[in-house]
């Protein structure tokens, strides 16, 4: 329930540690056994504007940030217009009184202690931590230790100054809250580390991409831990390079992965043909932001889903799954970097801001990642497009006797470019039993997941997954939320019964995509439809209200 979930919310401008400060607070409760959910929510600026962080943690399930706060630290004026009524009953707000003056709440002299030190704009994150720190009763020693330890560079400066805003506000709060322990700490990821380490259990052997929110931290975080694990990172001067780089990179053998967001994998979009003719193995990662073009970069959509669907030009199989939880993420790009391999075509995993820079803990086995396999030519003649009864041809990576020929033209069976009317339509139906192979495959996977068994049918997918469940936890309310996890080939199969039922959809689209595409690949017409497009994820307690009154 709603009510054992803690929430910190701390806000200020880009260059006061406002992130910095929620990760501290994330490693907090996670040390404590808590369980931990993480948004960060911040303005394409380096400095000013307005930037936020909130952490909900409970000993229980949590799917979600709260977007109701316990405590609040408000360094500047803006934040503390924003935030002053996201606070619970019980709730306190600690607000910097050198900017902001008078106001509700507790002010603390935040800006002229920070005066005194090397980086008096960052240093202010540190005093939120100190806030935290006296609200949950936790002594000088053990906010000396994590300042150390979290803000080691200047570590004395800034253990001097958390002290100085400790007193300044232990007086007032006193240990207002006292939180409960888990019985484990378990480990937290981004999603987009969760998606990286998932392509790495599988085979992953290079990485291609060109920054762009909110794909960027896959690339960040591989190419610092690229000797760990043995992984190469490239960054190449664009996003048509990345691909071609990848296609050319798999043709010799290399399990490879590119990843960007929307308008990146809008220059993608003709070597992912490329990809579907010359039958590659080829792991995409689209993370959404608002488009159309520049958009909103740093917030978050699930407006490419029909873009992810149907990448491309002409007619060649494609495999699509968004995964609804940072879990999920791992286990999907595994299994994503499986698919492509075994049938030679390209896969994307689409997922959101929301869920790529999220952070969570997480129970992960990564026994469970299957390695990345592949039909590979054993003996006698090789022929690349082979035409076989399933519509996939065995593989061979060179060096090699036998010729390898990889064609972007329509091809024969060796790779040699055709136009022959009977050759051209032999190749496309290749291409189409191979989509036919697909989807008979899936069957036997898991390609919805099903939560709760009674109430009404609630459908969604991806990162709104972690929203619609932590929704129904709040209010207690029962429901039956179906989430598909593969988008292509749609899974069809799995929405048989639920034709007479009334069914609701929530998504992030202003125009409905995902309840038209079941309308399309099912028949089913949702009875609600339930949107949202400002770019911000649902917050569960706004949403429980409206699932409420629907159901």
């Amino acid at each position: 329930m709603g009510d054992k979930v803690f929430t910190f919310i701390v806000g200020g401008k880009a260059g006061e540690g406002v992130k910095k400060a929620g990760s501290v607070a994330s490693k907090l409760f996670k040390g404590m056994g808590r369980n931990v959910f993480q948004m960060d929510d911040y303005q394409s600026l380096i400095r000013g504007g307005h930037n936020f962080s909130v952490v909900s943690s409970s000993i229980g399930d949590i799917t979600s940030h709260y977007m109701k706060a316990d405590l609040l630290v408000l360094i500047d004026s803006l934040s503390y217009e924003i935030h002053k009524e996201q606070i619970t009953k019980e709730g306190i707000i600690v607000y910097d009184s050198d900017v902001i003056g008078y106001g509700e709440g507790i002010g603390v002299p935040l800006s002229s202690e920070a005066k005194n030190h090397e980086s008096p704009d960052l240093i202010k994150g540190v005093g939120a931590v100190t806030a935290l720190f006296a609200a949950l009763g936790l002594d000088k020693s053990q906010l000396e230790s994590t300042i150390r330890t979290e803000y080691s560079k200047n570590a004395e400066e800034n253990v001097s100054y958390a002290m100085s805003i400790f007193e300044a506000v232990d007086r007032k709060i006193e240990g207002k809250f006292t939180l409960e322990a888990g019985e484990s700490s378990r480990p937290m990821l981004t999603g987009n580390e969760s998606i990286a380490l998932g392509a790495y259990a599988s085979g992953l052997d290079i990485y291609y991409a060109y920054p762009m929110t909110p794909s960027s931290s896959i690339l960040h975080f591989l190419a610092a831990h690229e000797k760990d694990l043995g992984i190469t990172t490239v960054h190449p001067e664009s996003e048509i390079a990345v691909i071609n780089m990848a296609i050319g990179s798999a043709i010799t053998g290399a399990r490879v992965m590119v990843g960007s967001s929307g308008g990146g994998f809008a220059l993608m979009e003709e070597a992912i043909s490329l990809a579907g003719m010359t039958e590659t193995p080829l792991l995409c990662i689209l993370s959404s932001r608002p488009g159309p073009s520049t958009g909103v970069p740093t917030y978050t959509s699930q407006g490419d889903l029909g873009f992810a669907i149907h990448p491309g030009h002409g007619e060649f199989p494609k495999i699509v799954a968004s995964p609804g939880s940072i879990s999920e993420a791992f286990y999907v790009a595994a299994e994503l970097m499986g698919l492509a391999w075994q049938f030679q075509t390209p896969t994307i995993l689409l997922t959101e801001k929301h869920l790529s820079e999220s952070s969570m803990t997480v129970d992960i086995d990564v026994r469970m990642a299957n390695w990345a396999e592949a039909v590979m030519h054993k003996e006698g003649e090789y022929k690349r497009y082979l035409d076989t009864s399933n519509g996939v041809s065995a593989l061979l990576s060179p060096p090699s006797d036998e010729l390898i020929k990889w064609n972007s033209y329509e091809h024969d069976e060796m790779g040699i470019t055709t136009e022959k009317a009977e050759i051209i339509v032999k190749m496309q139906d290749k291409r189409r039993r191979k989509r036919e192979t697909i989807e008979r495959y899936m069957k036997d996977m898991q390609t919805v997941n099903r939560y709760g068994d009674k109430g009404p049918v609630i459908c969604t997918y991806g990162s709104t997954t972690m929203s619609v469940l932590e929704a129904l936890r709040y209010k207690g309310m029962n429901a039956r939320v179906v989430q598909p996890l593969y988008l292509e080939p749609f899974p069809v199969w799995e929405f048989e019964g639920y034709e007479n039922e009334g069914v609701i959809v929530v998504e992030q689209s202003s125009i409905g995509q995902f309840a038209t595409i079941i309308k399309e690949k099912t028949g089913i017409t949702a009875t609600k439809v339930i949107k949202k497009y400002d770019g911000r994820s649902f917050d569960p307690i706004e949403l429980s209200e409206e699932l409420q009154g629907v159901i």
